[in-house]
């Protein structure tokens, strides 16, 4: 690897670029050197924080005025496509939050841009950090588990029950996400990405989804001020994999006891597999071999893995594309998309 560092910015600077800012100080191949909102204050504040020298009001004044190498997004969801491919136009590698898109069509345009721009692409699928995940999917790659026969995913908070984050009525960081007019997609689009990816990275691609989604009564005509609450807040998907297995998927906010629970159960030939992220995120449980006949299940501690930041780094240091990519962001956007509409057919559909 070169020792050069990478110069990186930093695109919308709300609560999660804070998070972004933080982990790629602790890189040291790679140097924060601008941020970028539409909102000054904000952003003038988040550089002071981080120490970052420069300052931006929009991308095009970014891209006229601070030399650097790649950026990473952390805008909402719409405005994903446009920010990245105006950036990959100008030949920055791209890291860009979840979802990777608002629609299956506008990731197709991502990754296109992409592949034209042959740069380093990356999409923040965050939970891909932890060990477990790692170490279950190279567990099935190699056969450990034998055939895939049935899956159980789901990916638990408790917001909407509970004060656990504090009181969502009074907090806009939570009352967007629950208001299809400012951006949200619902807890389908929110954290559904991340238990669709969570779930399918170890068992395989998914083939046909029926999915269910609700959305509860929770204010007096379904508002607060300005934001609607007409976004999703429940999300049940009864899947078939192409490996011929079956399983559901499903989110909730409504899960009290559960601050942000990702379960997930895979059942093979050979044995079967457990993650439950509120015992541990570096270790699974297994029941294979000589165990499967006992019914005996027994901890499996991980290796530590790289972070997605330290990745998207490395592969642009060394050339080398790593995952998750954009490709991979739009698959899962493809399954969002036909949850969508399945709900509204009321029937499984074809991914």
């Amino acid at each position: 690897m070169s020792k050069r560092k990478v110069r990186l910015a930093v695109i919308g600077t709300g609560g999660m670029a804070n998070v972004h800012a933080s982990k790629f100080a602790e890189i040291s191949a790679c140097q924060v050197v601008a941020a970028v909102d539409i909102d000054a204050t904000r952003v003038g504040e988040f550089c002071r924080k981080h120490t970052i020298l420069s300052a931006f009001a929009s991308v095009d004044g970014l891209l006229a005025g601070a030399d650097f190498d790649a950026v990473t997004i952390v805008t909402p969801d719409a405005s994903h496509a446009p920010l990245a491919i105006r950036c990959l136009k100008a030949g920055k590698h791209v890291l860009c939050e979840k979802p990777l898109a608002a629609n299956y069509p506008d990731a197709r345009r991502m990754v296109a841009a992409a592949r034209k721009a042959g740069v380093i692409n990356m999409v923040n699928f965050s939970y891909r950090d932890w060990p477990c995940i790692q170490a279950v999917a190279t567990l099935i790659r190699r056969g450990g588990l034998g055939e895939i026969r049935h899956v159980e995913a789901s990916y638990l908070q408790a917001w909407l029950a509970s004060k656990i984050w504090g009181d969502w009525r009074t907090t806009p960081a939570w009352l967007w996400r629950l208001s299809s007019r400012h951006g949200s997609l619902g807890v389908l689009g929110d954290v559904g990405v991340h238990i669709v990816d969570f779930a399918t990275y170890p068992a395989g691609p998914i083939s046909s989804v029926h999915c269910r989604l609700k959305t509860f009564p929770k204010a007096p005509d379904d508002r607060v001020g300005e934001y609607i609450l007409d976004a999703n807040d429940s999300a049940v998907l009864d899947v078939e994999f192409r490996n011929g297995a079956i399983g559901t998927i499903q989110t909730t906010r409504w899960a009290g006891g559960h601050a942000n629970r990702l379960f997930l159960k895979i059942y093979g030939t050979k044995g079967s597999v457990e993650i439950d992220s509120d015992r541990t995120t570096t270790g699974y449980r297994l029941c294979a071999g000589k165990d499967l006949d006992l019914g005996k299940w027994k901890e499996v501690e991980a290796r530590a893995v790289p972070n997605n930041y330290q990745r998207f780094v490395k592969s642009i240091l060394t050339g080398v594309q790593d995952q998750p990519d954009f490709a991979r962001g739009a698959e899962v956007q493809k399954i969002l998309d036909v949850c969508f509409k399945s709900d509204a057919a009321h029937k499984p559909l074809a991914v």
